[in-house]
């Protein structure tokens, strides 16, 4: 299968390069520099203007590209969320219009985020659940909705609904990890809010999931099958580094700071991966444990 895949250098996409390689595909990879060597593809195309970029000749494109949520969200990080994400889709979209009907691709899976569900507190969250409210909410709605306009011309599409990913070489882990090993760590607010993730490598194969599995379409989340709360992880994560997690963070600083902290940090989306138990997907990664053997390496405190 011929696999397009926009955003290939990030965590997710260079993860998703390789698993789709060693299993056979042949991977086209999108980037702003196709002269510049994506590790895993065969071959690289141009996506300076991407309502103008060759989608022809695939079998199924992935959407991945984004600017990343962490950091300050002054007015400039936010318009550049909101870009990447929704006016970049509308411009994929656009160049899949532009093509033959024999020339598309069968499949359109976007990448999303479980942001969709806003700060919800214990309630569980499935892909029937509406959307909540707050700026990630407002940008995976309408990010959502530029990605299924595919489906008018006849092209399947999956909304990959991306909890926290966690990985070895990128995503939270790695700064989580200085932090905790700097004996700064600690629960941020009441620890209640839940937290849904999912290892990197299990994103890789849900995105081949949804490519290979007919019957998927919509809204899909892509998290682990449990999700854990902020308070559970600290300690698994703490326990794992062999460090005590003594600052917690108040949740009135948090909720006072500038820039986005609130709803980064405090929102709870208690995400379920309904359709993904329904289709048959077996986790490699399903708990923290399995998850920190691989991503942290051996447990500090055994």
């Amino acid at each position: 299968m011929r696999i397009g895949i926009t955003g290939a250098s990030g965590l997710v996409g260079r993860t998703l390069t390789a698993t789709a390689a060693a299993g056979g595909h042949q991977v086209i990879a999108y980037s702003r520099s196709p002269e510049r060597m994506v590790p895993g593809a065969a071959e690289v195309r141009d996506i300076s203007r991407p309502a103008e970029a060759d989608f022809s000749g695939l079998d199924a494109l992935v959407s991945l590209a984004g600017e990343s949520v962490l950091g300050f969200w002054s007015e400039e990080k936010k318009r550049l969320i909101r870009d990447s994400r929704v006016a970049g889709t509308e411009a994929i979209v656009h160049g899949l219009f532009r093509l033959d009907e024999k020339e598309r691709p069968r499949v359109f899976v976007s990448a999303s985020g479980t942001g969709i569900y806003g700060d919800r507190g214990d309630e569980v969250l499935d892909e029937d659940t509406d959307p909540g409210f707050g700026f990630l909410a407002s940008v995976s709605r309408d990010w959502e909705s530029a990605a299924r306009r595919a489906e008018d011309f006849g092209v399947r599409t999956v909304c990959g609904r991306l909890g926290l990913v966690m990985g070895r070489t990128g995503g939270a882990l790695p700064l989580l990890r200085r932090i905790f090993r700097c004996y700064l760590g600690g629960r941020l607010g009441s620890g209640r809010q839940w937290m849904p993730w999912l290892h990197v490598e299990d994103a890789a194969r849900m995105f081949l999931h949804a490519i290979e599995d007919e019957t998927l379409s919509g809204p899909v989340n892509f998290v682990a099958p449990r999700a854990v709360t902020n308070a559970e992880f600290t300690r698994a994560f703490a326990r794992w580094l062999n460090r005590p997690a003594p600052f917690p963070v108040p949740g009135w600083v948090l909720s006072r700071a500038p820039g986005g902290m609130r709803e980064l940090f405090l929102f709870s989306e208690r995400a379920e991966p309904a359709v993904l138990r329904a289709s048959g997907f077996d986790w490699r990664f399903p708990d923290l444990e399995t998850a920190f053997i691989e991503a942290l390496g051996p447990n500090l405190a055994a």
